[in-house]
């Protein structure tokens, strides 16, 4: 039989089969049904075994088929750029945490464990909220999780969901309660202020059946919600759960969820310090105010201090929710890992802003977006759909359709906003976009309209 550079052990597949007592590899998996094998070889490899050198060279082929950008990519979504200090990728980069899996055992964890417990720290301290794992997978999956936790405590089936929170987290949510009985009642949104439609949110609420309450703070459009207080208060007249989903990076400028006594936090660690990557990894956020009922019902892992028999402080793993710890079916959460690695990113980003840093970023991701909103609205016929104010992300209406102005931008090497729908875009501005990136975007765009209305 053939030797695979990389796989030595190919020529004693016979050996093996013989030892474990089956006769072939098809009858090793002959409990996978015929119809959905695949009895061909697999178009891989250039139909053969490459050599590292081969599979490199072909790699960074691929590599020169990418476009570089003239700027900053302005689309967002949730997932924005940013600029990560080179501290954070060699921190992170260290074996001792690069390389480390779920520190079960504390006497040789010491070190891990204090870094997720100052992640812990910085984030309660951030959100102003008493409780914070480490950690969830992503911000969809977060609320997920505390979608899923508010029933296992009030038993209610029915969820209110602004219109105007992340479809792709609604859409998580959609998947992970398949099956439970959980109802999504999604709540409209004013389509003049861009905000929570309270009218229609008092209305939905008019159940004995819910058993939460979402609210997303700025909200999918990037707009600021003024009537948190408001949708809290709903929740707990109603005794259902509130649940406040927030950007952390907004929170330089506005009060944290904290502050308005909300019962779970959930977000996503991505704008502090995490790379775009395509789209991931991210780093969920999930915190909870002191009750025990929240607490005990947590997802994911709590990292504690304490003391040994010796009286010196050391750090160790005090709440675990999966079913393989003694939970059992009583299990929170199946999460099998977490995003340790990225919380770590985060605890070092912060560390390294400080408060007085994190505001002077805000101010600055704040600034530019305006300028470059407002330069958009100077053109003929551009307009902002939506009048209240806002951060990092913002609508614009255009008066042709987007898909011709994306791409003009994409044969400009510019990566133009999101679209919402034929005429309107959702764009994304911050701390790595300078004036000269934002003003290529808006001459760009509006030598496309003019060029179009003029033809």
């Amino acid at each position: 039989m053939y030797k695979h550079p990389w796989l030595p052990n190919l020529d004693l597949i016979d050996e093996m089969l013989k030892e474990i007592g089956v006769n072939s590899l098809d009858e090793l998996f002959n409990d996978i049904p015929a119809e959905i094998k695949i009895n061909r070889l697999l178009n891989v490899a250039k139909g053969k075994p490459l050599s590292e050198y081969e599979i490199e060279k072909e790699i960074n082929e691929k590599v020169k088929k990418n476009v570089e950008l003239q700027a900053p990519p302005f689309i967002g979504a949730g997932i924005c750029p940013h600029y990560i200090p080179n501290v954070v990728k060699f921190i992170i980069g260290r074996s001792e945490f690069y390389t480390s899996y779920t520190p079960y055992q504390p006497e040789i964890s010491q070190g891990l464990l204090q870094a997720l417990f100052e992640y812990q720290s910085l984030m309660a301290e951030l959100l102003d909220m008493d409780v914070v794992n480490a950690s969830m997978y992503d911000w969809g999956s977060a609320l997920a999780e505390a979608v899923l936790m508010a029933n296992r405590i009030n038993g209610k089936k029915t969820v209110l969901v602004p219109e105007n929170a992340n479809p792709f987290h609604k859409e998580v949510v959609r998947t992970w309660i398949g099956g439970k009985g959980i109802k999504i009642e999604e709540v409209k949104y004013d389509k003049n202020s861009g905000e929570l439609d309270l009218e229609d949110l008092e209305k939905k609420s008019n159940i004995d059946d819910i058993s939460a309450i979402y609210i997303q703070q700025p909200n999918f459009f990037g707009i600021f919600e003024s009537n948190i207080e408001h949708v809290i208060d709903v929740a707990k007249h109603k005794r259902a759960l509130s649940i406040v989903g927030v950007n952390p990076l907004s929170l330089g400028l506005i009060k944290p969820p904290g502050s308005y006594e909300a019962d779970i936090v959930v977000g996503d660690g991505q704008e502090l310090g995490l790379p775009l990557n395509f789209g991931g990894p991210l780093m969920g956020v999930f915190a909870v105010r002191w009750d025990m009922s929240l607490v005990r019902q947590m997802p994911g892992r709590i990292v504690g201090i304490t003391k040994d028999t010796n009286g010196k402080m050391g750090f160790t793993l005090i709440l675990q929710t999966r079913e393989q710890f003694i939970k059992r079916e009583k299990a929170t959460s199946n999460i099998t890992t977490n995003e340790a690695l990225l919380a770590i990113a985060n605890a070092v980003y912060l560390s390294l802003l400080g408060k007085e840093g994190m505001r002077e970023l805000t101010e600055e991701i704040y600034f530019r977006s305006h300028y470059a909103a407002k330069k958009l609205t100077e053109i003929d016929n551009v307009s902002m759909p939506f009048r209240s104010d806002f951060f990092e992300e913002f609508a614009i209406r255009f008066p042709i359709e987007y898909d011709k102005i994306s791409n003009k931008l994409k044969e400009r090497k510019l990566q133009g906003g999101l679209k919402l729908s034929d005429y309107t875009s959702l764009f994304c501005v911050t701390e790595v976009h300078d004036k000269k990136s934002i003003d290529l975007l808006v001459s760009t765009i509006q030598e496309m309209i003019n060029g179009v209305e003029t033809s």
